[in-house]
């Protein structure tokens, strides 16, 4: 293994890299990254984005609530993010009577901004490679179980030593399938405001249609505020918390972007899959992603049905749609770039190349990895579809879910050997969490998504399922989910909170059998035919593919030193950069780089409210009030393109200028880019950037908050 880590190490060093391609790590910028980023127009040395002595742009960074990237932008902690990343805050928020959704949300001052219980924002203190720590603490260790428990009680010791006389956090992650491990010092704030929000006909115009697609002309961001104890260090949420101090905030540039303009987008990429053998992609292309888009595609059909006709299932059901269309969309559009750029076809052509070289060096594992793989993916396809439809189908209906929970919950408060102020406890957070789910239920929807889906899982699944799992469907109903359905939602006490409430109330005394409840039975009966048949032999797989995929890094790497090389995104702080470029996306079509406020009202329509333009908004285009942030033609951008490889995570990251300024917002991937997690496609990938001159604009002239645009360092034009 340790010559494995030299080699990693001397091919980085050695090796020439260019960019736009890759997600890179910004501790190592200087040695692989420097000269190509300068040579592309960048102003700034590498030490300017990551510093660990100094303050650099990272400090600037946030990771927002788990799932997307914020940065922030004054002295006071203001935080700038996606519409889409604060979306499910604002949903919670609104109300019929209060609906920030629709019309949107401005605290006027301070005391008005909204606490988000739950919400976090994590800063990077430090990145330090602990491979040769880690990989010597396991050389030869053949026994994979061990080589994880040793791997484990390693990190552990590094964290424990990292975290030690500080108030920071720290955690160890593994690169290259595992080949790799960085330790990230880190220090999380809880006190997370909601500050600003325009109404969803700006942040999300086009919303489901235009999403994944360019031309795309969506205001899709937000603002909060980091909030911290008065010693300016993390602290739960109090009214006597201060606004926090930065090491460092972004400037806001207001120079126009011009094609081919340097870009950096900084922030923290979810998951990509560059490495995978074409045993996967093909198991992706023909078995997960068609399940899945067939699944959701129907509950996405349910749920807009009554979205449509409802205003209050609209508000609770807002966050909860947006979630399912947005990786329904995007598995579509990556089949489609996996046909288009062959990709199955490449990585075969690769593997061919792969063995000719492990034949010549003569390195027998080498030689037979692939076949392992090829087996290995074969036997696993078959539970993943099995796993898929358990995922997709059958969790995705809340009232089987939530009948889970609740019998979990009861079952420890009615647990003797507990104390009564722990039971009192465990109550009171039952409660919470009822309180939760039912404010965004609507037991009609559910009941018709559990009708649909299971139609779907039943008739796709028979062959492969036992007769056991669908007797009730068979002999009680005769293969009608529908009459499945309406007895599980009659007879389930959780389907009304009224009862539910009166349960808790009683605790811990229990006046109702819930082991016999129909909706927890049913979950119960199909978990547990998951768990012994499927998910077990699905883990079992998937841990043997892991150790065959790290294998196979590591050989791609000794076998193919010419080739370029970066890790898979992994939700770590990573660097991306390229230029303002177009695209063709077919034949005798060029799309620019950017859109204006006349797209908006080109796509507006009384009959699509995913396409509404707010009054105020349509007023201000007629009356051209654009302020000071029309381009030098007097238009209005909004949205504009580059060649930078983002993926999800990087929703709402920082896109910035050679010199390091802020010029937009990181939002979306283009439709023809959805394959970049697989497999980057120089000419047609691109992200998806709200423009910040529209962000002002929406701050300032639509939304009259100017005393946020006081509190932002903005740099004027370029003369």
């Amino acid at each position: 293994m340790k010559k494995f880590i030299l080699l990693f190490i001397s091919i980085f060093i050695l090796q020439p890299v260019k960019a736009d391609e890759g997600m890179w790590l910004p501790l190592l910028l200087k040695s692989l990254n420097e000269s190509d980023m300068q040579s592309k127009g960048c102003k700034l040395s590498a030490e300017d984005i990551f510093s660990i002595n100094k303050t650099s742009l990272k400090d600037a960074i946030v990771l927002f609530g788990g799932g997307c990237t914020g940065e922030i932008i004054s002295k006071e902690g203001l935080l700038l993010t996606n519409h889409h990343c604060g979306f499910g805050q604002i949903q919670k928020h609104s109300s019929v009577e209060n609906d920030y959704l629709t019309e949107g949300f401005w605290a006027k001052n301070k005391a008005e901004e909204l606490p988000n219980p739950g919400l976090t924002a994590t800063f990077i203190i430090s990145m330090v490679d602990v491979s040769n720590e880690i990989n010597d603490y396991i050389k030869n260790v053949k026994d994979e179980s061990t080589r994880e428990k040793l791997i484990q009680e390693k990190s552990e010791a590094l964290i424990k030593e990292a975290k030690q006389g500080t108030n920071y956090d720290a955690l160890i992650k593994p690169f290259f399938n595992g080949n790799q491990f960085y330790l990230f010092t880190t220090e999380t704030f809880t006190d997370i405001r909601l500050v600003g929000a325009p109404p969803s006909s700006i942040g999300k115009f086009g919303d489901v249609t235009d999403n994944w697609m360019w031309p795309r002309h969506a205001g899709d961001f937000a603002l909060f505020r980091i909030y911290a104890g008065k010693d300016n260090k993390p602290a739960p949420y109090s009214k006597d918390n201060i606004p926090f101090t930065p090491r460092y905030h972004f400037t806001i540039s207001l120079d126009d972007i011009q094609e081919g303009d340097f870009t950096m987008v900084y922030g923290f990429p979810g998951r990509t899959y560059e490495y995978l053998p074409s045993y996967a992609i093909k198991m992706i292309r023909e078995i997960s992603n068609p399940a899945r888009v067939k699944i959701r595609d129907k509950r996405l059909e349910i749920m807009h049905g009554y979205m449509r006709q409802n205003d209050t299932i609209r508000i609770k059901y807002a966050a909860k749609s947006a979630s399912v269309a947005n990786a329904y969309k995007k598995w579509q559009g990556e089949n489609k770039g996996i046909d288009r750029v062959d990709a199955i076809s490449k990585k075969q052509q690769f593997e061919k190349e792969f063995l000719k070289r492990a034949v010549q060096k003569n390195i027998p594992e080498a030689t037979t990895i692939l076949l392992d793989l090829e087996l290995n993916y074969s036997k696993f396809s078959e539970y993943s579809q099995l796993r898929d439809y358990y995922m997709e189908a059958f969790k995705a209906i809340e009232l089987l879910n939530f009948s889970q929970n609740m019998f979990l919950g009861i079952s420890k408060i009615s647990n003797k050997q507990i104390d009564k102020d722990t039971q009192s406890k465990e109550i009171e957070k039952l409660k919470k969490y009822s309180d939760s789910f039912y404010k965004d239920y609507d037991s009609r929807v559910d009941c018709n998504i559990f009708a649909g889906l299971m139609t779907i899982y039943y008739n796709d699944l028979k062959e492969k399922l036992p007769y056991e799992l669908f007797k009730d469907l068979k002999e009680k109903y005769k293969g009608n989910t529908e009459l499945w359905a309406k007895y599980i939602f009659e007879k389930s006490l959780f389907v009304n909170q009224v009862k539910v409430n009166k349960l808790l109330k009683a605790l811990p005394e229990i006046h109702y059998n819930i082991e016999k409840d129909p909706a927890l039975k049913l979950f119960q009966h199909f978990d547990s035919y998951y768990l012994k048949n499927i998910k077990q032999q699905w883990q079992k797989l998937d841990s043997t593919l892991m150790v065959l995929n790290r294998k196979y890094m590591a050989y791609q790497m000794e076998l193919m030193p010419e080739k370029k090389y970066y890790p898979d995104a992994n939700s770590t702080l990573r660097v991306a950069y390229g230029n303002v470029s177009n695209y063709s996306p077919k034949d005798g079509v060029v799309y620019e780089t950017y859109t204006t406020l006349e797209g908006v009202m080109e796509k507006e329509s009384k009959k699509n409210p995913e396409f509404y333009v707010h009054p105020k908004l349509k007023k201000l285009f007629e009356e051209k009030d654009y302020g000071s942030y029309a381009d030098k033609n007097g238009k209005m951008r909004i949205d504009f393109i580059a060649s930078n490889h983002t993926t999800g995570g990087n929703s709402g990251s920082p896109v910035l200028n050679a010199h390091g300024e802020l010029i937009g917002i990181n939002f979306d991937r283009n439709w023809e880019g959805t394959v970049s997690d697989i497999m980057y496609d120089k000419n047609k990938v691109r992200n998806i950037i709200v423009d910040i001159h529209y962000t002002l604009f929406i701050i300032d002239k639509f939304a009259g908050a100017t005393h946020l645009i006081n509190e932002l360092s903005i740099k004027k034009r370029t003369p």
